[in-house]
């Protein structure tokens, strides 16, 4: 894991906000970053060479079309702003997205 992806996983690990995630996680063609299974929630951590990416979109596409939710968030985010991070997901989970 990158240190942005261990930070999150550090924070989301153990039920910390009521939910179960998983990471790296297999669906379908793709390995997610950490997964909800009981709300169907993606989270994805995205360095610089995400910008502008297609694949991602494409990606984000497939996922949506399959009944999941997508969160992403830049690797700049988590390392400046963890709590800021946690506080979106944690919403997402409630509902409050």
């Amino acid at each position: 894991m990158t240190e942005p992806e261990y930070r999150l996983w550090h924070a989301l690990k153990h039920n910390q906000l009521g939910a179960k995630f998983r990471r790296q996680a297999p669906k379908g063609p793709y390995i997610l970053d950490f997964y909800c299974p009981q709300h169907k929630l993606v989270i994805e951590v995205d360095g610089e060479s995400h910008a502008m990416d297609s694949r991602d979109e494409r990606r984000d596409a497939w996922l949506t079309n399959q009944g999941f939710r997508v969160l992403r968030f830049w690797n700049h985010d988590i390392m400046r702003n963890l709590d800021g991070v946690v506080a979106v997901i944690y919403r997402e989970l409630r509902g409050g997205g």
